[in-house]
């Protein structure tokens, strides 16, 4: 018993932090995917909602015609979103560094890379995190693997298509309006809702919903 003790007092700074990270007796399970999704989350999360209320329109055509997004500028909660960047900007990574002031970031949609980046990262280590903690509770993974469904369309809609349009401001806007806008303009170019690759993606999002989860 006195060793046990001893052991446990000279345990270090780090070992406590890698036994609560890792400890299923917390309320909320950490893991260490979640680490990493904690501060990509809120940091989405809070670049979002400031840029909701309060950013400056956006040119998002690159013709110098910027698109007004935010509450603080005429909208409402439905027809507000967060505007993607410009297609001046094309598929450049375009962190606050690589513009010349905070102003020309802002006109030119930077918000919204700075959130899809930070959402999908967050979104990939909560599916990771779902695994690790049915891992570490001895149970299979098939909730992890329900989730990765709409992993995936969250990925198809904010990276997979812009990469293949070859600009981010074809990604889907960060709103209510914006979203039904992006789903609209998808069909009428693409006829989207007759591919079997997106009945297979419904089916799948829905059927690993009822089996998996």
């Amino acid at each position: 018993m006195t060793t046990t003790l001893q052991n446990r007092a000279t345990a270090s700074l780090w070992d406590r932090f890698c036994e609560w990270v890792t400890s299923t007796e917390n309320r909320l399970y950490v893991g260490w995917f979640g680490v990493l999704m904690i501060p990509t989350l809120l940091t989405a999360t809070t670049c979002f909602i400031i840029a909701f209320i309060a950013a400056p329109p956006v040119d998002i055509d690159g013709i110098r015609e910027p698109v007004a997004g935010s509450l603080m500028l005429g909208n409402n909660i439905i027809s507000g979103a967060v505007v993607p960047s410009s297609n001046a900007i094309g598929l450049h990574f375009y962190p606050i560094w690589e513009a010349a002031s905070l102003d020309e970031w802002l006109y030119n949609g930077g918000p919204y890379q700075l959130v899809i980046f930070h959402f999908l990262i967050g979104v990939f280590a909560y599916m990771g995190r779902e695994w690790e903690l049915s891992y570490r509770l001895g149970m299979r993974p098939w909730i992890c693997v329900a989730y990765s469904a709409p992993v995936a369309a969250a990925s198809a809609v904010f990276l997979i298509y812009p990469i293949g349009q070859g600009s981010f401001s074809d990604g889907m806007p960060l709103g209510i309006s914006g979203t039904f806008n992006f789903m609209f303009v998808f069909q009428a170019e693409h006829n989207i809702l007759m591919h079997p690759f997106h009945m297979l993606g419904v089916a799948g999002v829905f059927g690993g919903s009822l089996f998996s989860a």
